[in-house]
């Protein structure tokens, strides 16, 4: 499913969810309603991920110098 979609039925859910009663079809609804956040989360970090993957191939690493280490002594 697209982003429009799941927006679509994460308010008919929502909506659903808020109305609480004891049957079968509200706890049915909180369980999509999760899913759907699931979801809406998951394509989120995925997103991010790509984009700071992709930014990563644009800029390229800083080069080292060669020869020693810059290290110094902590105590």
């Amino acid at each position: 499913l697209d982003e429009a979609s799941l927006m679509s039925l994460w308010e008919k859910y929502k909506t659903k969810m808020e109305h609480f009663s004891f049957s079968p079809e509200w706890e049915k609804a909180v369980v999509i309603f999760s899913i759907i956040n699931s979801i809406r989360v998951k394509n989120a970090i995925f997103n991010e991920q790509l984009i700071k993957q992709q930014t990563n191939e644009i800029t390229p690493a800083p080069k080292r110098k060669p020869g020693k280490p810059n290290l110094r002594l902590v105590k």
